[in-house]
C-alpha cells in the first residue's frame, strides 16, 4: 500500500525543494509589468507579468520603506528576491527585497498615450461638464448585472431614497466584447430621459479595467446628453472614463451617494427652509405691522378731524390766554382808573364846592379866573354845590401886590 501524506507534508516538502535549489533560494532578478498592487499594513502586494505568465509577489513593509518611486499598476519593474513557497495557499510568490523601475508597462503607455490625445481635444475640460441633478429621479446603470457593485449602488439608493427609479443596462465590463457593449448601454440609457447614468465596475488590474480607457467610451461618454458619473475600480484607481465623465466617484458606492439624493437630508432641508420661511414672513409681518401703526398714527395726526381738533385746542388755550391777559389788563386798569378817580376827586371843583368853595363863568360858560376878563355890568354866573347863582358885575378890585 503506498504512503499517504498530509497536504502540510507536501507543501512542506515543495518548500524544502524551492530552499534547496541554488537560482530560487538566492537573489533572482524578475523583470515584468507590474499588475494588481495593493498598498497593504504589512507590505507591498502585487502581481508581476509579461505577456506569457504571470507570478505573484509581496515586499514586506520594512523592505518597502526604502522603496524610491511610488509603484502602479503598468510600472515595468525589476524586483530582486527570493522565490518560495506559501504552504497555506499552496502557491508560491516572489519575496521581493529590492525594486527598481525600467520603465512603463505597454498598457500603462497606451493610457498615457490615449490620454494625452483625448485632453488636447478639450474632452476633459471642464467646461464641458454637465451638473448632476441635485433630486435625481430617474438613474441609470452600465455594469454588470451580477456582483457587487450593482448590489451597493441598490443598497445605497434603497437607504437614502426609495422612491428613485433604477433602470440597469446589463454590460459585460471586462473583455474584448466589454468596450462595445458599455457604449451600447451609454447610448440605450440616453435616449430614455434619465437623469443621471452610472457607468462602472469593482477593482482590478489594468487589464481588468481596460475596457473604460478604450476611447469608444471615452466619446460615448463625452457625447451623452444625460450627465454621467464615472465610478470604475477603487479610489486609487483612474481610467480615461474617470477623465471625461462630468463627476468621477472614487467607488461605485460613492456615485449612488452622488447620485441619489437622500430623502432624510430633503426632509430635513424642507424643515429648514419651512422655519425659515415662517421666521421671515413673521418678521416681514411685524415689520410690516410697526410701518401700518406708524402710518395710523401719522395719519391720525394729520387727519382734518385731529388738525380741527388740535386748532380747536390752540383757538381755546389763545382764548384763555387772551381772557387772562384781558382780565388782568382790565385789573389793572381797574386799578388805575381807582388812582385816577381818586387823584381826580381830590382836585374836582364840584368836590371844592361842597367844601364852601364856587367857580365863576361868563353866560357861555367859560371860567372867569380874572378881573380882566370882566367889566362892571357883565352878566356873571357863580357855579355852587347846588345850583348856579346869577349875578352882575358892580365893580371890580384888583389885588394888592
Amino acid at each position: 500500500m503506498s504512503t499517504v501524506y498530509s497536504v502540510f507534508q507536501i507543501s512542506n516538502y515543495i518548500k524544502n525543494m524551492f530552499r534547496q535549489d541554488i537560482l530560487l533560494s538566492g537573489n533572482v532578478s524578475v523583470q515584468g509589468e507590474v499588475s494588481n498592487c495593493k498598498d497593504h499594513s504589512t507590505g507591498l502586494y502585487f502581481t508581476l507579468k509579461d505577456d506569457k505568465a504571470v507570478i505573484n509577489c509581496v515586499m514586506f513593509r520594512s523592505a518597502a520603506a526604502g522603496l524610491a518611486f511610488s509603484m502602479r499598476p503598468g510600472d515595468k519593474v525589476t524586483v530582486t528576491g527570493t522565490i518560495d513557497t506559501y504552504p497555506r495557499s499552496g502557491s508560491y510568490q516572489l519575496y521581493a527585497r529590492r525594486i527598481e523601475k525600467s520603465g512603463s508597462g505597454e498598457l500603462y503607455e497606451k493610457f498615457l498615450r490615449l490620454k494625452e490625445e483625448l485632453e488636447d481635444m478639450g474632452m476633459f475640460d471642464a467646461g464641458y461638464k454637465k451638473p448632476i441633478p441635485r433630486f435625481a429621479q430617474k438613474i441609470g446603470i452600465v455594469t454588470a448585472p451580477t456582483g457587487a457593485v450593482i448590489q451597493d449602488i441598490q443598497n445605497v439608493s434603497r437607504r437614502r431614497h426609495p422612491g428613485v427609479s433604477l433602470y440597469l443596462y446589463p454590460s459585460l465590463v471586462q473583455g474584448d466584447a466589454a468596450a462595445a457593449n458599455i457604449v451600447r448601454g451609454i447610448e440605450t440609457l440616453d435616449r430614455l430621459g434619465l437623469d443621471v447614468i452610472i457607468v462602472g465596475r469593482g477593482g482590478g488590474s489594468i487589464e481588468d479595467l481596460w475596457a473604460f480607457n478604450e476611447e469608444p467610451v471615452a466619446r460615448a461618454i463625452f457625447d451623452a446628453e444625460t450627465p454621467v458619473i464615472s465610478a470604475v475600480g477603487h479610489e486609487s484607481d483612474w481610467t480615461i472614463a474617470d477623465y471625461v465623465a462630468d463627476l468621477r466617484a472614487p467607488t461605485p458606492s460613492a456615485a449612488a451617494e452622488l447620485a441619489v439624493p437622500d430623502f432624510k437630508e430633503i426632509l430635513l432641508d424642507i424643515r429648514d427652509r419651512e422655519a425659515y420661511l415662517n421666521r421671515m414672513i413673521s418678521e416681514s409681518v411685524s415689520f410690516a405691522r410697526m410701518k401700518l401703526d406708524a402710518y395710523n398714527g401719522k395719519l391720525k395726526a394729520e387727519s382734518p378731524l385731529n388738525l380741527l381738533k388740535t386748532r380747536r385746542r390752540e383757538i381755546e388755550n389763545c382764548r384763555i390766554r387772551l381772557s387772562g391777559s384781558m382780565s388782568a389788563a382790565l385789573e389793572e386798569s381797574r386799578r388805575m382808573l381807582i388812582t385816577f378817580a381818586e387823584r381826580l376827586e381830590g382836585s374836582s371843583p364840584v368836590k371844592k364846592l361842597t367844601q364852601g368853595y364856587s367857580f365863576v363863568s361868563d353866560p357861555q360858560g367859560k371860567t372867569v379866573d380874572s378881573i380882566r376878563r370882566v367889566m362892571p355890568g357883565d352878566e356873571l354866573r357863580v357855579h355852587v354845590t347846588d345850583g348856579i347863582i346869577s349875578a352882575s358885575v358892580t365893580g371890580i378890585c384888583g389885588r394888592e401886590a
